[in-house]
């Protein structure tokens, strides 16, 4: 049984390490193994004597035990937490050896042919496809675009649920287009959930780099019983290598058929990520920090270079992460990426490719050559097409 072609990996297979300006990566600003350690206040010495044998197959109890602590309070990073907020402990985690891992498995367990799965949407290709390939009967709930930003469309929720929905997926903050719900927002999303009486699978990788001042979000799975978080180290602490991530599955019965299919796949994480991905949590504060200091720096930049080009693009600025989806006033977009990547260097990412209108491309402000893979497309655009730039 054939499921669709995961199109974004697809895409980035052919020029990620060919094109010099990655304008549309989604992950942060990376670092080497010393310079982790050393913010986590580790040795290599420590990493050299780790014995490579198996690891427990839902992740080690010290790991799970730092994860489940950033959804408590006093974490400095997450909640603020209401009094009804809903405890997680290590018992609750399971560490992947990759986010997608998560994905894919999970879908797997909870689902059944014919399943009635409800999707937001644009979504990666995985939270999609792979709810597609298992239960065949998928809504996409769509976020619309307005003239400056993005919104969700609540009554048209309410109706997609109503029709005998199983399970909902949402991404927050969002990719692609940067939006973040509000608070009460949120929480109506939820109640909605609730009200249907479905599983809630919540992909909260970008939560951390909320931008401009905005406040952290509640994680889904201390708003209600029925949520499983997706989380990891790719996006917020810009630790993409080390392929590390983690479920929270409350559910007992649902989280043992889970790692029954852990089984199948992976077995267990391996023990060099596991040392790294303890360190990146010891670290996350000045992680979190960095990136949200190099996301805000490098749309400063794009802000000027979106205003010298406003007959080409529509600018949306995100509210939150490391990615923006952006409007791009030219015929043929997906083609002309393509020549984009192969004459000038510069990489975006077609809307196609995230099963999105054709006419808007995903941006990536994560890394610290932002700027300079910025200055080489403003002069292939100058050279290309001057008529177009604000002669302002």
């Amino acid at each position: 049984m054939q499921i669709a072609p995961f199109a974004i990996e697809q895409f980035f297979a052919e020029y990620e390490f060919s094109t010099p300006y990655l304008l549309c990566a989604s992950d942060c600003e990376t670092m080497t193994v010393a310079e982790l350690l050393r913010l986590a206040e580790m040795s290599l010495s420590e990493l050299g004597d780790l014995r490579l044998h198996y690891t427990d197959s839902q992740g080690s109890s010290d790991l799970r035990a730092l994860i489940a602590a950033q959804y408590g309070a006093g974490n400095g990073r997450i909640e603020p937490q209401s009094p009804n907020a809903l405890p997680v402990t290590a018992a609750d985690i399971v560490v992947l050896t990759a986010p997608e891992e998560g994905i894919y498995l999970l879908m797997r367990t909870l689902l059944e042919p014919g399943d009635h799965v409800v999707v937001l949407t644009p979504a990666y290709n995985s939270l999609l496809n792979v709810a597609e390939h298992v239960s065949g009967n998928v809504s996409r709930w769509q976020i619309q675009a307005t003239a400056v930003g993005w919104q969700l469309d609540l009554d048209e929720l309410d109706r997609l649920l109503a029709a005998g929905a199983k399970l909902l997926i949402v991404n927050f903050p969002h990719n692609p287009t940067g939006l973040l719900p509000g608070a009460e927002e949120f929480e109506a999303i939820i109640a909605l959930a609730q009200k249907h009486d479905v599983w809630l699978f919540c992909d909260e990788m970008y939560r951390g780099l909320e931008l401009g001042g905005r406040e952290t979000l509640p994680s889904a799975v201390t708003r209600y019983e029925k949520a499983i978080v997706l989380a990891g180290l790719s996006k917020v602490h810009g630790l993409p290598g080390l392929r590390s991530g983690w479920l929270v599955l409350r559910d007992a019965q649902l989280r043992a058929d889970f790692i029954n299919w852990k089984h199948y796949t992976t077995i267990c994480p391996p023990s060099p990520s596991e040392f790294l991905a303890l360190a990146g949590l010891r670290a996350q504060a000045q992680l979190t920090a960095r990136n949200r200091h190099i996301i805000e720096t490098n749309l400063e930049t794009a802000d000027s270079f979106f205003a010298r080009w406003p007959g080409l693009f529509t600018w949306r600025r995100p509210q939150a992460g490391s990615v923006a989806l952006v409007e791009l006033h030219t015929p043929a977009v997906t083609a002309y990426c393509h020549t984009l990547a192969r004459e000038a260097g510069v990489l975006l990412l077609p809307g196609e490719y995230i099963d999105y209108a054709a006419q808007f491309v995903r941006w990536g402000f994560g890394r610290v050559d932002f700027a300079q893979g910025l200055a080489q497309y403003d002069a292939y655009l100058q050279q290309s097409m001057p008529s177009a730039a604000n002669a302002d």
